[in-house]
């Protein structure tokens, strides 16, 4: 992979985003306040143009939330979002449509995402008339195009969803997303879906056409082995925060946060012969709902100490040069250096 160039195209600052939950009568008679979950809770982070940069964590933290209140989809409670110097969550009309052709996303389900009753042409032939980037005459010959490029029969645009492999599909959404000529792509949890034979397939046509097109990518997976593969970044999220983010060679040889130490000890081998039995973090992931006091990793955290319990750390580079986490372990003030000997390699 080629580095980018260091320039943000997306800037994120402290976003939020809340669902709330519908009151049981019980809850209504009492007169207890509405709940909501608390989805994310103060994401920062600079998408950089060019790059791939790998959204990683378990389940629930927080990962296709992100990923759908950057292209929109979502709306954010509170934060920032700029795109380009634009101020992305102030966009209406005429100017969301410009930037939702721009940046482009992926979705996890190739078959829910794409309407069974309406041909692949058909499919790719809505995206380019919606958008007018090709004239009626045009169409046709960059649906062939489309398809050529992400390795698709040219007699799939006479063919239904359901005709097609799992990985097929992908490659369908693939075509449908460049279609109108996005700059950057969000794929959430793109392959997570396809057998692993598969996974690689994809993943290498994902690489191949951000060469080819000059794409800045947003990889949203669980699986490290895929984001240590394909990412030049790695940001590492835990109930709605991003407690990590580093180069990929940076933080798989020097994790910081004791989550990502966590994840990484858990990490299944590249070797099958190997099988891997530790679970990823001791504990469940306490209840959005309800998420605890301070840093919200430290009833499963093994070095937590009082400070963690109390306050909320901030991302920030405290250890490694250019590494960013969120983990009063590393704070820089003497007062709490002697916490450096709890550390344990991952």
């Amino acid at each position: 992979m080629k580095p980018s160039d260091h320039t943000p195209i997306m800037r994120v600052r402290d976003l939020t985003k809340t669902f709330p939950v519908a009151s049981s009568g019980l809850d209504r008679v009492r007169g207890l306040p509405a709940k909501s979950v608390k989805a994310l809770t103060g994401v920062s982070l600079d998408l950089l143009r060019g790059e791939t940069l790998g959204i990683v964590g378990e389940s629930g933290c927080g990962k296709s939330t992100l990923a759908r209140c950057l292209v929109r989809l979502y709306d954010a409670d509170s934060g920032t979002l700029e795109y380009d110097g634009t101020n992305v969550l102030g966009l209406r009309g005429k100017n969301l449509r410009s930037y939702n052709r721009r940046v482009q996303m992926v979705f996890q389900d190739p078959f829910s995402s794409l309407n069974p009753r309406m041909t692949v042409g058909q499919v790719l032939n809505e995206a380019l008339a919606v958008h007018r980037l090709r004239s009626s005459r045009e169409i046709p010959g960059r649906i062939q195009e489309l398809l050529e490029l992400v390795g698709l029969p040219k007699d799939a645009s006479e063919r239904l969803p359901h005709e097609f492999s799992g990985g097929q599909r992908q490659r369908i959404g693939i075509a449908r997303a460049l279609s109108v000529e996005p700059e950057t792509l969000i794929a959430d949890e793109l392959v997570s879906a396809l057998d692993v034979s598969v996974q690689a397939q994809v993943v290498n046509l994902l690489l191949e056409l951000q060469e080819r097109l000059h794409l800045t990518v947003m990889f949203v997976a669980h699986d490290l082995r895929l984001v240590r593969h394909i990412s030049h970044r790695v940001a590492v999220m835990y109930l709605g925060r991003i407690v990590e983010l580093s180069s990929t060679e940076k933080l798989f040889s020097s994790p910081e946060h004791p989550y990502t130490q966590a994840l990484l000890r858990a990490a299944p081998d590249l070797d099958p012969s190997r099988k891997n039995t530790l679970e990823a973090v001791h504990g469940e992931l306490p209840s959005p709902l309800n998420p605890p006091s301070g840093c919200a990793f430290h009833p499963r955290c093994p070095k937590a100490f009082e400070r963690c319990t109390l306050e909320v750390p901030k991302l920030e580079a405290r250890g490694l040069e250019g590494h960013e986490s969120a983990c009063f372990l590393y704070e820089p003030s003497s007062k709490f250096k002697l916490n450096l000997n709890l550390l344990e390699k991952p």
